[in-house]
């Protein structure tokens, strides 16, 4: 641990951010393993050493809510203070671009999943499609998929599941679909823009729509374009852009993007050497 030792300027600025930031996931990692990388990430460029355990004791940093290992895309992070805002986050509005397969459903209900299930698709048309994604707009009922981080008696229903425990369904919850719509139809795939509110799952959405025209379908690729203000193209933080100066510079410029109080202004003034980033 850091006690007691001098700590350079680096590690000073660093146990200094603030706020909220946006990186971007890959497929692949978990929400949390992307989280450690960046932690870790960081602490190693302010030359802090420390345990494993300790990480998180000494560098506050948390997410604004799971996307799946296999999905990609916006991942908020609050650091420091911000850490206290990502309760807001997760019930925040969230956009994605989601690429469903018509015919196959899976357990897990998307691409990682094994097969259960095999219906000829042939039937359906574009049309199809389109009229049935009007019942899935508006505040609708959801089950969510038995595959997921929620939990039962503190264990995620995902753990119970492939561990071979019987899991019953959660039942069903109204979610909001802002807006969906059918960006291409090349079948057996189809391509969907969805915006919606907190604890939506587009897997099931997915699914629920295969079975509303009579077939299956499975979820193949899911990317978050957007969560609350923090969008892919111009806010989230790719790998390379993974230090202080660059998260530093981040966080000044989506302070701006946040419903404010008034003294986050004073960040302006701590670091008199930067110069601020102008808000597009």
């Amino acid at each position: 641990e850091a006690g007691g030792a001098v700590l350079g300027k680096s590690a000073d600025k660093l146990f200094s951010l603030s706020g909220l930031f946006a990186v971007y996931k890959p497929k692949g990692p978990t929400s949390a393993g992307v989280l450690n990388l960046l932690r870790e990430r960081l602490l190693a460029e302010a030359g802090v050493q420390t345990n494993e355990n300790k990480r998180n004791k000494v560098l506050k940093i948390g997410h604004g809510g799971t996307l799946d290992s296999a999905a990609a895309g916006v991942l908020v992070v609050g650091i420091g203070k911000g850490t206290k805002m990502l309760r807001t986050m997760l019930a925040g509005s969230k956009k994605y671009t989601a690429i469903g397969l018509l015919g196959k459903a899976t357990d897990t209900l998307d691409a990682t999943g094994k097969v259960t299930e095999e219906k000829p698709y042939d039937q359906i048309t574009k049309g199809d499609l389109e009229n049935v994604l009007q019942k899935f707009t508006g505040d609708i009922m959801q089950v969510p998929p038995l595959y997921s981080a929620l939990k039962k008696d503190g264990e995620r229903l995902s753990t119970l599941m492939k561990r071979g425990e019987a899991v019953e369904a959660k039942p069903a919850r109204p979610v909001r679909v802002y807006s969906l719509s059918l960006q291409q139809f090349q079948p057996p795939l189809f391509t969907l823009d969805v915006e919606c509110g907190g604890g939506f799952y587009v897997r099931s959405l997915v699914s629920d729509i295969g079975k509303e025209l009579s077939t299956c379908a499975t979820m193949q690729e899911l990317t978050r374009t957007k969560q609350g203000p923090f969008t892919l193209e111009e806010h989230a933080l790719y790998e390379d852009k993974w230090t202080i100066d660059e998260i530093a510079r981040s966080l000044e410029h989506c302070t701006s993007l946040l419903p404010g109080e008034p003294s986050h202004k004073k960040l302006k003034t701590e670091h008199p050497g930067e110069t601020a980033v102008s808000c597009e």
